[in-house]
C-alpha cells in the first residue's frame, strides 16, 4: 500500500510537469507569432509613410509633399527692390594733402634749436628750428658781397660822369664803369634771389638758418633732434627713416579717406556722393563726408578702384593712418552687372549684359557653391528651384542681388542649406 501511493504521487507529479511545460511552449509560441506579426505591419506601415513624406528632386527642383516635416525648418520672404543701395567699402583715413606740407632743410647743417612742437599750431612764416649751415653762411655772404660791389659800382660811375661833365676823365672810363654796374646789379640780383630761396634776406653773415614754416596749421609729426646733421638731398634717399620730413604741418579738422573700391560698386559711385564713415574707436558714433575723385583704373593685384574722399574732423577724434569702414548710399537706380558671368556650358556664350534695378535680400539666403552663389525660389508652397545669382555688396544683413532675381519672387530665407543638402544627397 504503501509503495502505491507514493507510486501513485510520483505520477501526478510527473503529469503536472508536463503539464506546465506544455503551457510554457504554447505560450511561447503565441508570443513568437505575435511578435512575428507586429514588425512586419510596422514596417510596411513606416515604409508607406516614409514612402509618402519622401521628396521629389528634379535637377535644381525640389517637391516637398505637403504634410512633409522640413516643411516646417523653412521660411520665405518676398524679394522686393532697393530702395536704397548701401555699398560697404574699407577706406584709410590721411592728412588731407591740401592743407599739409612736408618740411626739410633746404641746406645742410646742424640743428641749433627747436621751436616748433607736436600739437602747437604755428602761422605761415614762424621758425620752426634753427640751423647752423655753412652753405647759407656762404649765400649770406656772396649776397653781402654783392650789395657792397653794386654800392662802389654806383659811386665810380657817378664820380666819372661828373669829372667827365668837366673834361677830366675820357669817355671810355665811363663806359666802362656803366658796363661793370650793369655787371654788379646781376651778380646783387643773383645773390638776393638766392637767399629769398632759403627764405631769408641780406644781413649779418651768421651761418644760422631759420627753417620756417610755408603755411599755418598744427604740427602734427616732428623728426628732428637737436645737433641733428641735416642735408638738402636727403629725400632721394631710399632709407624711410632718412627720407622722414623734418616737420608735418597739416589741418587735421579736415581728413582725406581712400577707398578699395570693386568693381560691382563703381558704377554706384559718383564725386560729390555723400558717405558715411565708422571707425572702431568710436563704434556708435558715425562721421559725414564726401566724395572727391574716382581712380580711371583697376590695381592689377587687388582688383580694385582707388577713390578719394574727405571727411569733417571738427572735434580730432579721427586721426590720420586709421583704417576705417565706410558706407556709400546710393538711390534704388539702375545699376548696370558684371560685364561677364560664368556660363553652366561652356558652349554657351555669357548673358548680355543688362541693366537692373537691384534687388535686397537677407544675407543668410545665400549660398556658395562651386565658386557661385545660389538662393532658393519658392515657385508654389511645395515646390522650390534652386537659382544662381550674382552679388553685390552686404550691410545690416542684408545683400544686393545685382542679376538673377526680379522683384515678387519669394525667396527662401531660412532653411536653404537643408534643401541644398537634398538635392546633393539625390545625386549619392
Amino acid at each position: 500500500m504503501r509503495w502505491s501511493k507514493n507510486r501513485n504521487h510520483k505520477m501526478e507529479h510527473q503529469t503536472n510537469r508536463s503539464d506546465t511545460r506544455l503551457g510554457v511552449r504554447a505560450f511561447a509560441l503565441a508570443l513568437g507569432i505575435v511578435a512575428t506579426l507586429l514588425p512586419g505591419g510596422c514596417t510596411k506601415k513606416d515604409e508607406a509613410k516614409g514612402n509618402e513624406a519622401a521628396p521629389k528632386i528634379d535637377g535644381d527642383k525640389i517637391t516637398l509633399p505637403t504634410n512633409s516635416p522640413q516643411k516646417s525648418s523653412l521660411a520665405v520672404e518676398v524679394a522686393k527692390p532697393a530702395e536704397k543701395v548701401i555699398a560697404r567699402l574699407t577706406g584709410k583715413l590721411m592728412w588731407n594733402e591740401d592743407a599739409t606740407v612736408r618740411v626739410f632743410a633746404p641746406v645742410a647743417g646742424r640743428v641749433e634749436k627747436i621751436e616748433g612742437q607736436p600739437g602747437s599750431r604755428i602761422g605761415e612764416g614762424d621758425t620752426l628750428a634753427t640751423l647752423y649751415s655753412p652753405d647759407f653762411a656762404q649765400a649770406q655772404a656772396d649776397a653781402s658781397r654783392a650789395a657792397s660791389g653794386l654800392k662802389l659800382a654806383n659811386r665810380t660811375l657817378s664820380r666819372l660822369q661828373e669829372l667827365l661833365a668837366h673834361g677830366a676823365a675820357p669817355r671810355k672810363d665811363v663806359e666802362s664803369a656803366e658796363d661793370d654796374l650793369e655787371g654788379r646789379r646781376s651778380e646783387n640780383e643773383r645773390a638776393q634771389a638766392r637767399l629769398k630761396q632759403y627764405g631769408a634776406t641780406s644781413g649779418t653773415v651768421d651761418g644760422r638758418f631759420p627753417l620756417k614754416a610755408p603755411l599755418s596749421g598744427i604740427i602734427v609729426d616732428k623728426s628732428i633732434n637737436p645737433g641733428q646733421e641735416v642735408r638738402p638731398d636727403q629725400i632721394l634717399a631710399n632709407d624711410p627713416k632718412l627720407v622722414a620730413p623734418l616737420f608735418v604741418i597739416s589741418d587735421p579738422a579736415r581728413l582725406s579717406v581712400t577707398l578699395d573700391v570693386t568693381e560691382l560698386d563703381i558704377a554706384g559711385l559718383r564725386p560729390g556722393q555723400k558717405i558715411q564713415i565708422q571707425s572702431r574707436a568710436y563704434p556708435e558714433r558715425t562721421f559725414e563726408g564726401q566724395i572727391d575723385y574716382i581712380g580711371q583704373s583697376l590695381d592689377p593685384l587687388t582688383r580694385t578702384v582707388k577713390a578719394r574722399g574727405h571727411v569733417e574732423n571738427t572735434d580730432g577724434l579721427l586721426k590720420a593712418e586709421m583704417y576705417v569702414s565706410v558706407d556709400v548710399t546710393t538711390d534704388g537706380a539702375e545699376v548696370s552687372p558684371p560685364a561677364s558671368e560664368i556660363a553652366l556650358n561652356a558652349d554657351l556664350p555669357a548673358r548680355p549684359r543688362t541693366k537692373q534695378t537691384p534687388i535686397e535680400i537677407p544675407a543668410k539666403a545665400v549660398f556658395f557653391r562651386d565658386s557661385r552663389h545660389f538662393v532658393f525660389l519658392e515657385n508654389s508652397p511645395d515646390n522650390f528651384q534652386r537659382q544662381c545669382v550674382e552679388v553685390g555688396a552686404e550691410h545690416l544683413g542684408r545683400v544686393r542681388i545685382t542679376s538673377g532675381l526680379t522683384a515678387g519672387q519669394r525667396v527662401v530665407t531660412e532653411g536653404s542649406l537643408l534643401l541644398q543638402a537634398m538635392t546633393e544627397g539625390s545625386k549619392e
